[in-house]
């Protein structure tokens, strides 16, 4: 009742203090160079990252026109999206408070003046517009913005490539499929906050559809993300109750007892809710994917109290076999530990996290096992080294030859494996490890295509020690820019500049401004013979007047605007300088990219993010490996100092060893690229052949210690096996990864235990029990 009672109390703990978090930036490789972090705040806080496409479909173009519009308007102001693009362009879009500085953000003043000529011929347009379908929206802003600038301005920020306009919306090419744009306030690595945004987006299309046979498909990072949690997690919960399912079935046929039923997961229970108290005192915000993935790694914990169970000797007491098996138990978790220390030390949060669960969860079950399971488990009254299965693998271990040369004969086979079978050993593409059905990443391509979304691969940066600076060098490319995607290399480009000209810009814009006795001048002249009152465009002067006297926008002034995600996004302060992002809609030559940035003489830096995040995994990778390499040297050492025999740490660590090359020979051979999660895999796998290893090289000098080791083998095995081959069912790529390699480790292992460690001739049996 206390064991429970700690439980529970551990649990309440860890509940009122842990937050899941769904952000997969905790596992995204830590940066080192200004690159690598310019492309992982890309990949997770860059404007193409928040970009939603919607397509609305399945009536006729009049009705999703309509419904465009009318989704469109019930967005708009909304706290989930920042941007709702659909090619309608509202004059009320541009806020409040950038209303004044129009004039500095327009370019209309860099070749044209606010003289008689220009004055004339906007007010004849808006005399015009006034007897159209239009006059209902501009009658109010023609008296202050008679050469609309504001609309101006919004049309220049449109996206550089626009798509087919029906009845003012964009459609598909076709003109099938109505298309928006949304620029969302959370990033696509938070799953939930996206879940919350398109839950708001579809309950808002519901409402304001004009046909109920109106579809909306909505893509992007961000939908994608949601759709990864989801199929995760509804994995997880499969795989967690068929393998409960299956944990109690093994445990009753290979015990047939309730109690050990039961009482074999009070170390389950106890290392989960160690391990969870502790990462959250630890960590406080903790990934989901930690916890689904630690829960099934520390299930490996069950080996421990039935390695208990199945030594456990007749009317004897269970704190005596405890006592006999301590050691041995003692060194198999800490060499799992060990291992897992490799993944505190690999840079990757989300990486340590698991690695401080597991540690936490391992030792833990150690521990109960040990010194709590045998204070309240019963006697058993029966010898389970003598029930059928084991006694005929023993007999079958005892006329299995043992010959030395098998090792380095199979230890040759998987290096000519690893070394001779074509194709690459690694897989740096991370999205390989997407659970996105291609169908699902076509759409999205296809309207990517149709909208002219920005290019989420190629991207260029500029450094700058101001913003200023960098926005004036943003200007001076522009040029340039535009004779790209003149010649077709782009399909068009985006950057900080287009949206919030430098201060030297503004400054310019602002002198070309007349001051009030020359506009009044020349506005009473351009509106001879108008129909427009004389006072009518008294707004209009007092706006100019003011925007003569106003100072630059600079990026703090954007704060609180939709502006704010677009500039913040595309102009970042980093360490004391400033770096500018360009952005690209359909990339045709990345090569002239590559010239134009290689011609600049450092001052451009052309990024692939492809290649980036590939260069930074293997990175990543060779790091880990180093930390597992130290953990494989450390790990000999323990279990070389505490069996204190240079032999039998030989037999113990060459099955290990040996199984863990086999396992990558196997996966290689079968043309599987190996990533992060087999090396994870990997590791638990090595860490069950060393407790089989252990276990069998301790037992081989008693013939009825070696049956009763060989059933609880037989029983760990195959709940290792069912547990892992659940995950390896799994369509998700991450899960498949780890129940396939551990699968596969376990069964080595296992084989590996009987053929190379042999039973000793009678004497040194004897030898070895004295």
């Amino acid at each position: 009742m206390a064991w429970v009672a700690a439980l529970v109390a551990l649990a309440l703990f860890a509940r009122a203090h842990l937050r899941v978090s769904g952000d997969l930036r905790l596992f995204m490789p830590t940066p080192h160079t200004s690159a690598e972090r310019l492309m992982l705040d890309e990949v997770s806080e860059g404007p193409a990252t928040r970009i939603l496409l919607a397509q609305l479909s399945g009536a006729p173009s009049q009705q999703l026109a309509q419904t465009s519009q009318r989704l469109a308007a019930a967005l708009r102001g909304q706290s989930q999206f920042r941007l709702i693009a659909n090619g309608e362009a509202h004059l009320e879009d541009l806020p409040a408070q950038l209303l004044p500085y129009r004039y500095l953000l327009s370019p209309t003043l860099d070749h044209a003046r606010f003289d008689e000529p220009l004055l004339r011929r906007e007010l004849q347009a808006r005399e015009r517009d006034l007897s159209s379908p239009a006059a209902a929206l501009l009658t109010r802003w023609i008296a202050r913005d008679p050469t609309l600038e504001i609309l101006k301005l919004l049309q220049s920020w449109e996206p550089a490539r626009e798509p087919r306009l029906i009845d003012d919306v964009w459609f598909n090419a076709k003109g099938t499929a109505a298309l928006l744009i949304l620029e969302t306030a959370a990033p696509a690595f938070d799953p939930q906050a996206q879940r919350l945004t398109i839950e708001r987006l579809r309950r808002t299309f519901e409402r304001t559809r004009t046909s109920a046979t109106i579809r909306l498909t909505v893509s992007g990072p961000g939908a994608f993300s949601v759709l990864m949690q989801a199929r995760s997690e509804a994995d997880a919960r499969l795989a967690g109750i068929a393998d409960t399912v299956g944990m109690i079935l093994l445990m009753w046929l290979a015990y047939r007892r309730a109690a050990y039923v039961l009482l074999g997961a009070l170390p389950l229970a106890s290392a989960g809710a160690v391990a969870l108290a502790l990462v959250s005192a630890l960590f406080g915000t903790v990934h989901g994917i930690t916890i689904a993935f630690g829960f099934t790694l520390i299930g490996v914990a069950l080996d421990y109290p039935i390695f208990l169970f199945s030594h456990q000797l007749p009317q004897s007491a269970a704190a005596q076999t405890a006592r006999a098996i301590g050691p041995t138990l003692a060194i198999a978790v800490a060499g799992l530990c060990i291992a897992y220390l490799a993944f505190l030390a690999s840079g990757v949060a989300g990486l340590a996290q698991l690695a401080c669960f597991n540690i936490a969860g391992l030792a833990t079950a150690g521990l109960a096992t040990r010194f709590g399971l045998p204070q309240v488990l019963p006697r058993t009254h029966r010898d389970y080294g003598e029930t059928a299965l084991p006694g005929a693998l023993a007999r079958l271990h005892g006329r299995l030859p043992h010959p030395r040369w098998l090792a380095p004969l199979l230890a040759l086979g998987a290096l000519t494996v690893l070394l001779a079978v074509p194709g690459p050993l690694w897989d740096n593409d991370l999205s390989r490890l997407t659970p996105v059905p291609t169908a699902l990443l076509l759409q999205y391509e296809s309207l990517q295509r149709e909208l002219g979304a920005p290019d989420v691969r190629y991207l260029l940066a500029l450094e700058g020690a101001s913003a200023q600076q960098v926005l004036e060098r943003e200007e001076r490319l522009s040029g340039a820019l535009h004779e790209l995607a003149a010649r077709g290399a782009i399909a068009g480009f985006d950057d900080a500049a287009r949206y919030l000209p430098s201060a030297a810009t503004q400054e310019r814009r602002r002198a070309a401004l007349p001051n009030d006795a020359e506009l009044r001048a020349a506005l009473e002249r351009a509106s001879a013979g108008l129909a427009f009152r004389a006072d009518a465009f008294t707004p209009f002067l007092q706006d100019v007047a003011r925007a003569r006297q106003l100072p630059p926008l600079t990026p703090s002034g954007l704060a609180g605007t939709p502006l704010e995600l677009s500039v913040g996004s595309l102009l970042v302060p980093r360490e004391g300088h400033w770096t500018g992002i360009v952005t690209f809609a359909e990339v045709h030559d990345p090569a002239a990219l590559a010239r134009l940035a290689a011609a600049s003489g450092g001052e451009l830096e052309l990024l692939d993010l492809k290649s980036a995040a590939e260069q930074l995994v293997a990175h990543q990778r060779v790091r880990i490996l180093w930390c597992l390499s130290g953990a494989a040297v450390l790990l000999a050492l323990v279990v070389l100092l505490s069996l204190r025999s240079a032999r039998r740490a030989r037999r113990v660590l060459v099955p290990m060893a040996l199984a863990s090359l086999l396992t990558l020979a196997v996966l290689h051979g079968a043309g599987v690229r190996l990533n992060l999660f087999h090396l994870i895999a990997l590791v638990l796998a090595a860490g069950l052949g060393l407790d089989y290893a252990l276990f069998f090289e301790r037992s081989t000098h008693d013939p009825g210690q070696q049956r009763r080791t060989l059933h609880a083998l037989l029983v760990c095995a195959t709940a290792a096996c069912v547990v892992f081959a659940v995950l390896a069912s799994s369509p998700l790529p991450v899960l498949e990864s780890l129940g396939v390699t551990v699968v596969l480790g376990v069964i080595s292992n296992f084989l590996l235990a009987l053929l190379l460690i042999p039973v000793p001739s009678p004497a040194n049996a004897r030898q070895a029990a004295a």
